[in-house]
């Protein structure tokens, strides 16, 4: 099944897309897993309290939103593969990264989380049939496929990992 259409997908979430290099889902979610463990074991937990300016998230508060965000977009594949026909709820990431408290835990605790998270979301995308990766749900009244929210999840971390290196690990 190739990459998804722009049509699959609200048209802000193309920038996530665009970032995965590979057209097979399930070959992205495989060969991401060294690019996630290479780049979270080279963060420090003295490193991972480090915001870049004044009001900017924490290292660990970025790790937790990749964590809730993927939560969200798994739940919202798993009621759009099953057929759900309500329009689900859109969040505010400032909103839940100031309710999450991050910054009490521990990086590794945070890491193993993410892990865990992201074995959970390959095993769902991997229980999809072709007909469910095609189907389409509302999310915040915006239509999108099963498949998206699959490449969506992938680029997502790509966009966070490419900010952490540029604005938080590059000083």
């Amino acid at each position: 099944m190739p990459k998804p259409s722009t049509t699959a997908y609200p048209v802000y979430f193309k920038q996530y897309v665009d970032q995965v290099p590979e057209e097979d889902l399930s070959a992205a979610f495989s060969n991401q897993w060294p690019v996630i463990n290479n780049f979270l074991s080279a963060i420090t937990e003295e490193r991972s309290i480090y915001a870049y300016a004044a009001g900017k998230w924490t290292i660990k508060e970025v790790l937790q939103h990749i964590i809730d965000t993927e939560r969200i977009f798994n739940y919202r594949a798993l009621c759009f593969s099953r057929k759900e026909t309500a329009s689900l709820p859109g969040f505010n990431e400032n909103d839940y990264a100031a309710n999450a408290h991050a910054n009490a835990r521990t990086w590794q605790n945070l890491v193993e989380e993410f892990m865990a998270v992201r074995q959970s979301t390959e095993w769902l995308f991997n229980s999809f049939s072709d007909d469910m990766m095609t189907s389409f749900g509302l999310s915040n009244n915006n239509p999108a496929s099963v498949q998206s929210l699959g490449f969506i999840t992938i680029g997502h971390f790509y966009h966070h990992q490419k900010v952490i290196e540029d604005k938080y690990l590059s000083k």
